[in-house]
């Protein structure tokens, strides 16, 4: 049987096209692999996977990548912090905050992460599809107005060039712009 294996990175979701992709062929078996936040494009590199869908920024050198939209950046804050009490935040708002430094406490997962934000070990900006999908109630998120949002990818291996991962590619690229 034929295998079609797609990366993607925490809070994207690519079941659609893969639901999509699925039904056109049946005698396709497809699975998915994390991306890891600390090494994205990884499961491409490794050949774990054919397709990711991902977040930038990532090593892009030998890669085609297909930009499919933004994912806004959210202050992600204790549900006691003083700037919790407010609908939406900018830059300036967090001058002054302690930040998590992921070079000085690199966590293992988001929910290690999360976790040490709820215990006050800082605050830290994620993306809005991270902080939906790991809702908790001693945390809030507020929009950053003026943060950058970051972009996600389609990404495939230059040398990648089947027409199993070309049909997915047009699906998905219709499906998550």
């Amino acid at each position: 049987m034929r295998r079609l294996i797609i990366a993607f990175s925490a809070g994207l979701s690519v079941s659609e096209p893969i639901r999509e992709f699925s039904t056109r062929h049946p005698d396709v078996e497809t699975d998915i692999v994390p991306a890891r936040w600390w090494e994205p494009d990884a499961p491409l590199r490794d050949g774990r996977a054919q397709i990711g869908y991902l977040r930038k920024p990532f090593d892009e050198t030998g890669m085609r990548v297909v930009p499919v939209g933004h994912d806004p950046r959210v202050a992600c804050l204790p549900a006691t912090h003083p700037l919790a009490a407010h609908r939406e935040l900018t830059l300036a708002d967090l001058d002054g905050e302690r930040m998590l430094d992921p070079q000085k406490r690199r966590a293992s997962s988001l929910e290690e992460k999360f976790e040490l934000i709820a215990s006050g070990f800082g605050l830290a900006l994620v993306p809005l599809s991270v902080a939906r999908a790991y809702v908790r109630p001693d945390l809030v998120h507020r929009p950053v107005t003026d943060a950058p949002a970051s972009e996600t990818c389609l990404v495939v291996p230059a040398d990648q060039r089947g027409k199993l991962v070309r049909e997915f590619l047009d699906i998905a690229v219709s499906a998550l712009r």
